[in-house]
C-alpha cells in the first residue's frame, strides 16, 4: 500500500463520536492545562495550514518499537502497557477530551514517560505516518454503533482498516476486544478475506480468553456487570 493521498484539504471529515462530556473536575482541567502540551504530538492537525507534511514515530521514540492504541478510553490499558513495556514507545489516539484528562491523571500517578497522545481522530495521524512504522495496534471496546444504519461508522470499515494496514509493519499484531457479537462478526468479515491480515486463533474458544498481559478496563467491567461476554481477537499483519 502506498501513502494515502486522501487528506482533506479543508480540514473537514465526518466524525460521529463525542469530543466533550458534560463536566471536567478541577483536577482534570489541571492535567489538561499542565500536561497535555508536553505529551501531545505536534502538527497532527485537521487544518492544512497547521499540519506537518509527515509524522515519523521514530522522531519521537528513536529506535524503540512503537505501539498504537486507537481510542484509549480512560487510559488504564495504555498506562498499564507503558509501565509493563518501558522499552516500547506508545501513541494513544482519543478524541474524547474527558478520556484524555483521565489518561493524564493516570500518567502522573504511574510516572510513565514512554508515551505520546493525539487528542483527536486517528485518521489525522494515519494521513501523515510513513508505511510500516507501527509494531502493534490495539482497538479495545470501540464504540459499537449498534444500529445497523450506523455500522459504517465503526472502526472496522475500510476507511480505517486500509490506512491501519498501511502503517503496520509486516508481522505487527492488531488486537481487538469487544463485548458486542455483531462487532465481532463485522471485524471477521472485513479482516478474514483481507490479504494483509491473518487471524491468529489457536482454538474455538481462543477468542474468549484475554491476553496474558491484559488489564480489564472499566468498559469491560461494565460489560461483565451487564452479562455481556468479552471477545479477544488477534490479527497479524502479513
Amino acid at each position: 500500500m502506498g501513502q494515502d493521498q486522501s487528506i482533506p484539504k479543508d480540514g473537514w471529515r465526518n466524525f460521529y463520536g463525542r469530543r466533550h462530556g458534560k463536566h471536567l473536575r478541577d483536577s482534570q482541567r489541571g492535567y489538561l492545562d499542565e500536561d497535555l502540551a508536553e505529551l501531545s504530538l505536534e502538527g497532527i492537525s485537521r487544518r492544512e495550514e497547521d499540519r506537518l507534511d509527515r509524522f515519523d514515530p521514530a522522531a519521537r521514540f528513536g529506535d524503540r518499537p512503537v505501539w498504537l492504541e486507537i481510542g484509549f478510553g480512560g487510559g488504564e490499558h495504555m498506562v498499564h502497557q507503558a509501565a509493563l513495556n518501558p522499552q516500547v514507545g506508545f501513541i494513544g489516539c482519543e478524541p474524547y477530551i474527558n478520556g484524555v484528562a483521565m489518561l493524564l491523571g493516570k500518567v502522573r500517578q504511574a510516572g510513565v514517560e514512554n508515551l505520546a497522545v493525539h487528542p483527536g481522530d486517528v485518521r489525522d495521524l494515519f494521513d501523515l505516518m510513513p508505511d510500516a512504522c507501527i509494531d502493534r495496534a490495539f482497538l479495545l471496546y470501540p464504540d459499537p454503533w449498534p444500529k445497523k444504519r450506523h455500522h459504517r461508522r465503526r472502526f472496522v470499515t475500510r476507511d480505517y482498516l486500509d490506512p491501519l494496514g498501511r502503517v503496520l509493519k509486516p508481522g505487527a499484531i492488531f488486537r481487538v476486544a469487544t463485548d458486542i457479537p455483531d462487532y465481532v462478526r463485522q471485524t471477521l468479515e472485513e479482516l478474514m478475506p483481507d490479504p494483509n491480515f491473518e487471524w491468529l486463533a489457536e482454538g474455538p474458544d481462543d477468542w474468549r480468553r484475554p491476553w496474558d498481559d491484559w488489564i480489564s478496563t472499566r468498559y469491560e467491567q461494565k460489560a461483565l456487570r451487564e452479562d455481556r461476554t468479552p471477545h479477544y481477537l488477534t490479527f497479524r499483519r502479513i
